[in-house]
């Protein structure tokens, strides 16, 4: 590929970019769509009002001005913790590459370009290769620039991790102390409930609490089947029951005749549906309590009187089985995934093993479209494969296109399938909260994106070829070298294709503006009726955003042109997503920041592997004092990473003791013990039991110690009877 086609592949995006940005500042002053570019606004100020002016219809940078305006507390109050840990992501890019890029235009470029004694030609024209670690010749002196940009990228990158690190701690640690009283951090979750045939699992839990946490056992909550299927089943016995009560009670029978006979058929149809519901009534409430013991899960939320107690509670081994009674903080009531809280325990590994295995299944398949894109890039074995298309690939402008841009297209327009089958696979997993559901969806779409994006399209230059690379393994590091700066150039092209363009179809909200165009103008559904719940999709923007410092990272020095196209959409992610944060996005459940270990991990491997492919080339260049230089650069990395999970890593695994007492003690002086402790009774309803009228009512009901003052489980079921 020569500069040309890159600039053709910018040009292309660069046109889409402005095209889509300019529609977006436009379509987001129309009333009709408000419920689309200002969806958190809705939710938050309940308002749908815009001034109706010309200037509506006049596109503007007042969107722009207001993202960068907003400072980091509004964030913080808007999207939580996870969204300042996203933007603070995009601003330690900024920097890191704002280095980079500095380094090795200035020192590094010039290196690659005139590494070999060739004639060169004018710079349209000139391969990109020559911009390359590949243009310099073997046993050059001059390779140890390269080997400084590398030790200046890397002290650069971990001095701003570890400060970022250390802002984001202090910011998780304040979101917990100042936030309000949260029902998690006096809640743990309890699943294996031992079975026994002399006791409901109510009872049961209720008995173990009571007997070894009394003094710190405030009360429990038994978790129902829920579900489709279990809705379904549900349904089907309430009408098996209806049916036969109906066919066994006398009474109906003169209602149903006098109902045929014509004479005041809507009060007969009455009469009989009261005494249907009379014997229902009746006849059901002998067996309610039984009903309700066998819908109960093996698990429960047990609450506690403090913080420390919960934490302490959750954190201890309960028996010396550990398959039973396992205990874990609960999370918060609106980040619940209820479809997974009765899954049992005993499966969870059997699941997780069954999604690797899809996982890694569903990436073997992706080779197909990932090698087929590769086989774009080469133009030569392109023709012969298909020799009928020899006659327009001759065309200079179809040439820069197909070799590109169409490439990179291509494979972005197969990862849109990627981040749903992900969260399919997570949701699969068991994870028992939407925000572990979607960290985990975030973890196997980063992985499959590095594996496919980059490793893949290093190791297939072609359909033919793209299994011979495995042949040598212990050939791994010396086939990377060769391989990861020839690909470079199409690393540059999937930055602009999947990075540029995404942000502007990312701002524009394409899918949501449909949908809003459908349904207000083809299905005529009034404003109130139209969603606009949108949550942050941090599983599909947090891997790309990771990706591309991974990209950056590993070829700042094989390929230091790729390093201003990489800058251009960091600073554009920056307001756009700032945008989307404060307008669109609504903020149901906050994670406490849980993606930052993920980018700090990825950016250290990254960090680790652009240091390894270095000193393969290295050493493919016979340059041995660059090599040896580059040893104690991994060393110091590893060691920075060490230190790093050792110090602040554990604050995102668990709150701290001293910080649960130092909270305990604070309400208790202020006297809202009593009122936390009220508010735990309703704060983890299952949605499904409150809006069924089937459901015994019982089954919402707390279950608390009646040493404590409060009323016993049989007391609830008498009232709710």
């Amino acid at each position: 590929m020569d500069i040309a086609a890159l600039l053709t592949s910018a040009g292309i995006n660069i046109a889409v970019c402005v095209v889509l940005f300019s529609f977006y500042s436009v379509l987001r002053k129309q009333p009709s769509n408000v419920n689309v570019y200002f969806g958190r606004r809705i939710a938050s100020q309940h308002s749908r009002r815009i001034d109706l002016c010309l200037e509506r219809f006049v596109p503007s940078p007042s969107w722009i001005l207001k993202a960068w305006e907003t400072s980091e507390d509004e964030i913080l109050a808007i999207g939580g913790l996870d969204a300042v840990v996203f933007v603070r992501m995009l601003v330690f890019s900024i920097r890191i590459f704002s280095i980079a890029a500095v380094i090795c235009i200035t020192l590094v470029l010039p290196v690659n370009y005139f590494g070999t004694d060739r004639t060169h030609t004018i710079i349209p024209f000139e391969s990109l290769e020559v911009f390359t670690i590949e243009n310099v010749k073997e046993g050059s002196t001059w390779l140890w620039v390269h080997c400084l940009a590398l030790y200046i990228i890397t002290f650069s990158a971990c001095t701003l991790l570890y400060f970022e690190y250390k802002r984001i701690t202090n910011l998780r640690l304040l979101h917990i102390v100042g936030s309000p009283p949260n029902p998690s951090h006096f809640t743990i979750l309890v699943r294996s409930v031992p079975w026994s045939s002399e006791e409901s699992y109510c009872e049961t839990v209720k008995n173990f609490f009571s007997h070894y946490h009394a003094s710190v056992y405030l009360s429990h909550q038994m978790i129902y089947k829920s579900g489709t299927v279990q809705k379904l089943k549900d349904d089907a016995e309430h009408v098996c029951k209806v049916l036969k009560n109906a066919s066994l009670e006398k009474t109906c029978k003169p209602s149903f005749r006098h109902c045929c006979s014509g004479a005041g058929g809507t009060n007969s149809f009455k009469k009989i549906s009261n005494e249907m519901d009379i014997v229902d009534g009746r006849m059901g409430n002998s067996d309610m309590h039984l009903e309700t013991t066998t819908k109960e899960c093996a698990s429960a939320f047990v609450f506690f009187k403090s913080r420390y107690a919960a934490l302490m509670a959750a954190k201890v081994l309960q028996t010396p089985n550990p398959m039973l009674w396992v205990t874990d903080v609960a999370p918060e009531p609106h980040d619940i995934y209820w479809s997974n809280i009765c899954i049992p325990y005993r499966q969870l590994w059997i699941r997780k093993i069954a999604t690797l295995v899809a996982t890694i299944a569903f990436m073997l398949v992706f080779l197909i479209p990932v090698t087929f894109v590769q086989g774009l890039t080469q133009l030569e074995k392109l023709q012969k494969m298909f020799p009928f298309l020899r006659g327009i690939l001759k065309e200079k402008f179809v040439n820069q296109v197909v070799t590109g841009y169409l490439p990179s297209v291509i494979l972005v327009l197969f990862l849109c399938a990627v981040p749903p089958v992900m969260m399919i696979f997570s949701s699969m997993e068991g994870s028992i909260s939407r925000s572990e559901r979607k960290k985990s969806a975030c973890c196997k779409v980063l992985y499959f994106t590095i594996w496919n994006v980059f490793f893949v399209n290093v190791f297939t230059g072609s359909v033919i070829s793209q299994l011979s690379v495995f042949s040598s393994v212990t050939d791994l590091p010396a086939q990377l070298a060769k391989a990861v700066p020839a690909q470079a150039t199409f690393f540059t092209t999937y930055v602009l294709s999947s990075g540029w363009a995404s942000l502007a179809f990312e701002v524009m909200q394409v899918f949501p503006l449909l949908c809003n165009i459908f349904q207000r103008f083809i299905l005529r559904l009034k404003e109130d009726a139209l969603d606009s719940s949108l949550t942050f999709p941090y599983h599909t923007e947090v891997p790309r955003v990771i990706l591309f410092g991974f990209l950056g990272f590993t070829c700042s020095i094989l390929a230091p042109l790729m390093l201003p196209f990489l800058l251009i959409y960091f600073f554009l992610a920056y307001l756009v997503y700032r945008n989307q944060i404060i307008n669109v996005y609504i903020t149901k459940y906050d994670g406490g920041g849980q993606y930052w270990p993920i980018a700090h991990n990825t950016t250290v491997f990254s960090l680790l592997f652009s240091q390894l492919i270095a000193l393969g080339v290295f050493g493919l260049k016979r340059s041995s004092v660059a090599s040896g230089f580059t040893i104690p650069l991994l060393i110091g990395t590893l060691l920075f990473h060490q230190y790093c999970r050792q110090r602040f890593l554990p604050i995102f695994k668990s709150n701290s003791a001293q910080t649960a007492i130092d909270m305990d003690l604070r309400d208790e002086h202020c006297g809202r013990m009593e009122e936390i402790h009220e508010h735990l009774r309703l704060a983890y309803n299952q949605p499904r039991l409150i809006d069924d009228a089937s459901t015994p009512p019982q089954s919402v009901k707390h279950h608390e110690d009646m040493d404590s003052g409060q009323s016993s489980s049989e007391d609830m079921e008498k009232e709710g009877k």
